[in-house]
C-alpha cells in the first residue's frame, strides 16, 4: 500500500512539473529543437561568413563568427524550450550548452542533446520548490549540466565522432553501397517526425557521406513535391519542395506504399552523388540533413566548395560541380519519383488523393 502511494506521488510530481520521460519528448521534440538551434547559430553563421568572404565584407565575417560561437548555447536553449522549461532553467542552459558543446569536440551536438535534457529535467524538478528559487534553480541546472559535461561530454563526443568517421570512411571505401544506405536512411529520417539534420550534426556527417545524405533528403522532398503535384498543385510543390516532406507522414501512415517512389529515387541518386559526381558536403554537418529545405543543403555544399578552394584542397568550382548539384538535388528526384510511381498507380497501390495534403 505504501509503495503504491509513493508511486502515485512520484507520478503526480512528474506530471505537475511537466517532466515526461518518453521517446517522443526526447527523441522527436528535443532532437528537432536542437536542429533549429544549430540552424540559428552554426549554419546561419557559416552562411553569413561565406557571404562576407565572397564579397569581401569583413563585418559579415565577424557577425558569422559570433553566431557560430553561440552554437552550444543555442542548441541547449532550443532543447529546453522544447521540454517546456521555466525561464530560470531555460536561461541557465546557456552555460550548460556552451560547456557540453566545447567539451564534446566534433561530437558536441550529441553531447549537448544528452546533457541538456538531463539538466533541464533536474532544473524543472526544483523550480519554484523553495523560497530561494532565483538561486536554487539556476544553480542546480548549471552545476548538474556542467558536471555532466565534464564527465560525459568528451566520451559522448568521441563516440559520436567515431561513428561518423566510420560512416565517412566506409563511404569512401564503398561509395556505391554506402551511397545507397546513407541516402535512403537519412532521407527516410527527414520524412519521419525526427530530425535528420540533428542526426547528421550529431555524427558530423560531411564529405561523400554528407553528399549522399543531401541526395537522400532531396529525393524525399522534391520527389514527394512533384509526385503529388496533381493533388496538391503549386502550394504542395513549394510546401514540400522547400519546406518538408514530413507533411506526408499522415498519408504514409494510411498508405505506406506512397513512400516507395521517393525512397527508391534516393537509392538511385545516392550512388550517383558518391560515384559519378563525387558530391561532397563540406559545409556545416547539419546542412547534410536539410535537403532542399530553404535550399540549406545546397548552400551548405556551396560553402563547403568555397572553403575547400580557400584551403587549397579544391582547385576551383567547376561547371561539372554545378551540373552534379542540380541533377542530384532537383532534376533526378523530379524525374525519377513520378516515373517510379506510375506502375504503382496503375497497379492500384497508389490511389487518387492518397498524397493529398490539407494545405
Amino acid at each position: 500500500m505504501e509503495n503504491t502511494q509513493k508511486k502515485h506521488s512520484v507520478k503526480d510530481f512528474l506530471k505537475r512539473k511537466d517532466i515526461e520521460i518518453s521517446a517522443r519528448r526526447y527523441g522527436i521534440d528535443a532532437l528537432g529543437a536542437m536542429a533549429q538551434g544549430l540552424f540559428a547559430s552554426l549554419l546561419i553563421g557559416t552562411i553569413i561568413s561565406t557571404l562576407g568572404e565572397q564579397f569581401g565584407l569583413g563585418i559579415l565575417i565577424e557577425i558569422g563568427k559570433y553566431a557560430k560561437e553561440a552554437t552550444g548555447a543555442a542548441m541547449a536553449v532550443a532543447i529546453g524550450y522544447a521540454l517546456k522549461c521555466p525561464p530560470l532553467v531555460l536561461f541557465s542552459l546557456i552555460a550548460v550548452g556552451g560547456a557540453s558543446n566545447a567539451l564534446g569536440g566534433a561530437g558536441g551536438p550529441l553531447a549537448v542533446l544528452v546533457v541538456a535534457i538531463i539538466a533541464s529535467e533536474f532544473g524543472k524538478a526544483v523550480s519554484k520548490e523553495t523560497k530561494l528559487d532565483i538561486i536554487v534553480t539556476p544553480s542546480v541546472t548549471i552545476i548538474i549540466g556542467v558536471l555532466l559535461s565534464m564527465w560525459w561530454a568528451p566520451a559522448i563526443g568521441t563516440a559520436a565522432n567515431a561513428v561518423g568517421s566510420a560512416i565517412m570512411w566506409a563511404t569512401e571505401l564503398q561509395p556505391f553501397f554506402m551511397g545507397v544506405i546513407v541516402s535512403v536512411l537519412v532521407g527516410v529520417a527527414l520524412t519521419l517526425p525526427i530530425s535528420s539534420a540533428a542526426i547528421c550534426a550529431a555524427f558530423g556527417l560531411t564529405g561523400l557521406a554528407g553528399g549522399a545524405a543531401v541526395a537522400g533528403c532531396c529525393a524525399q522532398m522534391v520527389g514527394f513535391a512533384v509526385m503529388s503535384f496533381r493533388e496538391n498543385r503549386w502550394g504542395g510543390l513549394f510546401a514540400q519542395g522547400i519546406g518538408t516532406s514530413m507533411l506526408q507522414m499522415g498519408n504514409i501512415v494510411r498508405n505506406p506504399r506512397i513512400w516507395i517512389p521517393p525512397t527508391v529515387a534516393a537509392a538511385i541518386t545516392g550512388p550517383v552523388a558518391t560515384c559519378l559526381f563525387r558530391l561532397q558536403m563540406n559545409g556545416a554537418a547539419v546542412a547534410s540533413g536539410m535537403g532542399t529545405c530553404g535550399l540549406v543543403g545546397q548552400i551548405g555544399v556551396y560553402t563547403g566548395w568555397v572553403s575547400d578552394v580557400a584551403n587549397g584542397t579544391k582547385a576551383a568550382i567547376t561547371a561539372f560541380d554545378w551540373t552534379g548539384l542540380l541533377l542530384i538535388c532537383f532534376i533526378l528526384p523530379a524525374v525519377l519519383t513520378p516515373l517510379i510511381a506510375m506502375p504503382l498507380r496503375k497497379k492500384g497501390w497508389i490511389k487518387e488523393n492518397d498524397l493529398k495534403l490539407d494545405l
